[in-house]
């Protein structure tokens, strides 16, 4: 199978929601640390969270409707509604020699609310270095 590189890109880019696919760069990350472990991906901005979800554009759609309807958008302290109904800001994705344990169609996604984008995101590796010990 050959896999081809898709740049960092706006998987969506609706009224009240933007996601970014940052997968590429993540692997970069990984495949530079080597080893196996756990990689923690975290987003720097508020509001703002990190994602694993097939590269659906149905789903970004959804996903922005349902928000509206759950918490409209002149709905006091929406932010922190919204934080809550969508669980923990980050992701943990395991990866072995350097490849991250990610389904075939699956992507990890910056998603940023409140018209405020921003690409700023972390990555945390824990695990065993492949190059300990020599």
């Amino acid at each position: 199978m050959t896999s081809v590189e898709i740049p960092l890109s706006i998987a969506a880019a609706l009224p009240n929601l933007t996601v970014l696919d940052i997968t590429n760069d993540v692997q970069r990350e990984v495949a530079a640390s080597g080893g196996s472990g756990i990689a923690f991906v975290s987003p720097n901005g508020d509001p703002s969270l990190i994602r694993v979800q097939e590269r659906e554009t149905g789903f970004f759609s959804d996903l922005e409707s349902m928000l509206e309807r759950l918490v409209p958008l002149e709905a006091g302290e929406r932010e922190r509604l919204i934080a809550l109904l969508l669980g923990p800001r980050t992701e943990q994705i395991p990866f072995t020699d350097g490849h991250l344990h990610l389904g075939q169609y699956q992507r990890i996604f910056l998603v940023a609310f409140e018209d405020r984008c921003t690409d700023e995101w972390m990555v945390t590796v824990v695990g065993e270095n492949r190059t300990a010990g020599v």
